[in-house]
């Protein structure tokens, strides 16, 4: 097409080559289908071809006979099976030549006497609808190549759903269309005619969004010789082949291609946009799960201390009493023996309070330990089902996401599988022992004594006993031999306020080291789950960028299409 055009054309020829290479570019590195790289590829080398007028239509509406009638030959074969089994391409020469192989093994050239079409390329598809879907295939796969579509129809059953459907496929690649109702010599009369014609004027105007021209003819009876509505159609092939008009419809042809091509990609993108918004919803999820999971623990915890807190107040209470009671002059007997003043605190006073802690601490750590195993459960079962919904949804979107839903599947699948080898490689039991360890460890710094090998209970009763040895002993050194009666209201206003400090110190260092071992175990599981996430949650970012960088070229390369096309259709109409 570069040879005998304008200068102008020439121009216009060269923004289109380069705008189709950008988006052959652009499909590759965004790695659409290989059909669709292809597709765009071919558009290019269309700009090259001669221009192809491609007759199409169902296996029996007679495209055979009535391309034979067309050019006044019997180069095709006809009959009422499907005889087309390839794509035949006829160009002009000045005598019926021999069938020439392509590079493409289905379709094959042939030269015939075209004077009337001189510079076309006139192309016999395989009837669609056959039972054989090869046909089918090689038509629909040629039809982005054509400029101008002959859509054949038979008179005797004229436009068919199957028909709409394949001319609903022309509209999606922005093809040009002239309707040609063929057999319209089974019709007997000019009302049965006019119906007929009215019929497919009406199903192709809805199909394709606008009228297009309609023509009635008769393959027979053009071969017998005439046929009024041939004339019309010649007439009409006539005004739609002038240089102008072919010009325009050659160089407007790939640009449709290039909007429908540009349009699946977009579709394929947002496609994508929505699962990186669905992973994206499922990391705040995440994050919305590790936030109510450390409330959740606080808020135990907090009850928790409170009991703790309850206990070491009754004991303070127990104490108070005691005090108070012993620490008379009515009760001599008692105080001489600070033995026995000992044993009866600890029996009266302290009672079952090491037990009580002991007990606490236990189900502190089983209410922990559960808790902990449920969040990770919720993790991975939250994870495996965003996996299935997110495959159930790509699945129809073309595994046209590639190596996108593919890096995304195995990112999910990788984080669902640390939550699911934390939870088969962590008992409650290891749990148990970590945070006893972790909490005797922080016993004895705060408390300073020593435990070593105590579990966590056995710890807290060495802490109260050891409290308890610094009470008895203020007990001891309040024994009768070695005080006067007259102080001794005021030693036992101070063993009360010892007291009082000793229970406060014990309840602060308990309450110390249970907040901070919790603490520390969530930093744990946080990063954990940060270890696991961090490469889907870089994955995400980094597709995030990505597709919007895809999206803006995209875009781009859409706007650029439009200006060229309107560019053509302005030149054409000069």
């Amino acid at each position: 097409m570069t040879q005998f055009v304008s200068p102008q054309v020439q121009d216009l020829l060269s923004q289109e080559r380069q705008l189709l290479g950008d988006l052959q570019s652009f499909l590759e590195v965004q790695r659409a289908p290989l059909e669709s790289v292809q597709q765009a590829r071919q558009a290019l080398s269309n700009l090259d071809e001669a221009f192809l007028l491609v007759v199409v239509g169902e296996f029996n509406a007679g495209k055979s006979s009535f391309l034979n009638a067309l050019l006044g030959l019997s180069a095709l074969p006809e009959g009422v099976t499907p005889t087309t089994d390839r794509i035949y391409v006829l160009v002009h020469g000045p005598e019926l030549g021999e069938l020439q192989a392509t590079a493409d093994p289905f379709v094959s050239r042939l030269q015939v006497p075209l004077p009337a079409l001189e510079g076309v390329a006139l192309v016999d598809t395989p009837g669609t609808n056959a039972i054989i879907r090869q046909h089918q295939v090689l038509t629909e796969g040629f039809l982005p190549r054509a400029d101008l579509l002959l859509f054949l129809t038979s008179a005797d059953r004229p436009f068919t759903e199957s028909e709409r459907q394949f001319l609903a496929l022309a509209r999606r690649w922005g093809r040009s269309v002239v309707m040609v109702i063929n057999k319209a010599d089974l019709l007997e009369t000019d009302q049965q005619r006019e119906q007929v014609r009215a019929f497919v004027e009406k199903g192709a105007r809805d199909t394709l969004g606008m009228a297009v021209p309609v023509m009635l003819v008769s393959a027979r009876a053009e071969q017998r010789g005439g046929d009024a509505g041939f004339a019309a159609l010649r007439a009409e092939l006539s005004s739609r082949l002038s240089e102008k008009e072919r010009i325009r419809l050659k160089l407007t042809s790939p640009l449709a291609v290039a909007s429908q091509l540009l349009s699946a990609q977009q579709q394929r993108q947002e496609a994508a946009r929505q699962e990186v918004a669905a992973d994206l919803a499922a990391l705040q999820h995440l994050q919305a799960q590790r936030t109510q999971h450390h409330q959740q623990l606080n808020t135990d915890l907090e009850a928790q201390l409170g009991h703790i807190a309850k206990l070491l107040g009754e004991f303070e209470m127990r104490a108070d009493k005691f005090i108070d009671q012993k620490l008379r002059l009515g009760n001599v007997r008692a105080l001489i023996n600070s033995r026995t003043l000992e044993e009866d605190f600890r029996r009266e006073a302290v009672a079952d309070l090491p037990a009580a802690l002991q007990q606490q601490f236990g189900r502190m750590i089983d209410r922990f330990v559960e808790n902990n195993l449920h969040f990770w459960e919720d993790v991975q079962l939250g994870l495996l089902r965003h996996q299935r919904g997110s495959s159930t949804s790509a699945a129809g979107s073309a595994g046209s996401l590639g190596r996108f839903s593919y890096d995304r599947a195995a990112l999910i699948e990788a984080v669902s599988g640390s939550a699911q080898r934390h939870l088969e490689s962590t008992t409650e039991k290891q749990l148990t022992r970590q945070l006893s360890q972790d909490a005797e460890s922080a016993m004895k710094g705060v408390l300073g004594f020593g435990a070593g090998g105590l579990a966590i209970g056995a710890a807290t009763v060495a802490a109260v006993t050891g409290a308890m040895a610094d009470f008895t002993g203020i007990l001891a050194g309040l024994a009768i031999g070695s005080l006067s009666l007259v102080v001794l209201p005021q030693k036992r206003l101070a063993a009360l306020r010892q007291l009082r400090q000793q229970v406060a110190a014990l309840q602060e260092s308990l309450e110390t080291m249970l907040r901070r071992e919790y603490a520390r175990e969530q930093e744990r599981a946080d990063q954990r789950l940060d270890d696991a996430m961090r490469p889907f949650t870089g994955f995400i970012t980094q597709q995030q960028a990505q597709l919007e960088a895809a999206h803006t070229r995209a875009e781009e390369l859409s706007r650029q299409v439009e200006a060229l096309r309107a560019e053509i259709e302005k030149a054409s109409r000069l």
